[in-house]
């Protein structure tokens, strides 16, 4: 919500200043097509220039993450502690009936009652992977905390591609302006035998290109960029969550207090109660 409010106050105070100052818009909106046509179509191109198609599918899909916000909420949280409180409970009673649920989660009871935290593999892999190497005495706490914060950094590697691009377009996009509004006054050149009111209109068309570079460059890239920055670090606290339970769990602490470990982890929007937590280990 507060990303479209942000949108939308930035092409107000931006046009609706230029308006109350007596500028009009038809030189810019004659201008736009084929000035959005160099900057935009040169800023889409050397964005897939410089990444692969998994980076560009993947950005495209963040953008609406500008909108959305974080992928987890506080019940997804939840869901994920009642997950690790069922498995660690088999591995400590039975020990034998946990190899079902790690060797295929997709089939494992306990996984299909969370569709949201099964369709993420990153985090099904993490959980499965440090609990069947404990399972075959692979418990050092040590390293164990550091192969899972190797995996939380993939994480957070993974998941800032996209506002990395979107950044680097941002830097590039006041240079495209330029290039836009290079071209403009070449075809302004063109015409200097024209009479000053056409070439005031050729020049103000020129300009519209340095203009449209920097604003989205400013006012929409890179603060889209940002966001997805924010969201992204946000997301990374999920991982942390299975890493800090899995870490408590290996230093031998008591699977509820593995969890209230866990929970203190949590992003403070997102963050349930104990009491919440309780309920939910109960209703699990």
């Amino acid at each position: 919500m507060t990303a479209f409010i942000g949108l939308i106050l930035t092409f107000m105070m931006v046009f609706g200043g230029y308006l109350l100052a007596g500028g009009k818009l038809g030189i810019i909106l004659k201008s736009l097509p084929f000035e959005m046509m160099m900057i935009g179509g040169a800023a889409v191109g050397s964005f897939a220039l410089s990444n692969s198609l998994d980076v560009c599918k993947s950005t495209a899909k963040d953008l609406k993450r500008v909108f959305k916000g974080s992928r987890w909420s506080r019940d997804n949280y939840l869901d994920v502690l009642r997950v690790l409180h069922l498995l660690l409970n088999i591995a400590k009673k039975h020990p034998v009936e946990l190899e079902q649920h790690l060797d295929n989660p997709l089939e494992s009871k306990i996984f299909e009652r969370f569709p949201k935290l099964l369709s993420d593999h990153g985090a099904v892999d993490m959980i499965c992977d440090t609990l069947r190497a404990v399972s075959m005495n692979f418990d050092n706490p040590m390293e164990i905390e550091d192969l899972l914060e190797i995996k939380v950094e993939e994480q957070r590697h993974h998941q800032e591609h996209s506002s990395h691009s979107l950044q680097t377009v941002a830097d590039a996009l006041p240079a495209l302006g330029i290039v836009a509004a290079v071209l403009g006054v070449i075809k302004t050149m063109a015409s200097i035998d024209q009479p000053p009111e056409v070439l005031g209109k050729l020049i103000g068309g020129a300009l519209v290109g340095t203009f449209l570079g920097v604003f989205l460059a400013y006012c929409v890239v890179a603060p889209f960029a940002a966001k997805i920055k924010a969201v992204s670090d946000e997301d990374v606290y999920f991982y942390k969550v299975i890493k800090d339970t899995l870490v408590a769990y290996v230093r031998g602490h008591p699977t509820k207090m593995c969890l209230e470990v866990a929970r203190q982890g949590i992003p403070v929007a997102h963050r349930p109660s104990f009491d919440d937590l309780e309920l939910a280990i109960k209703e699990s």
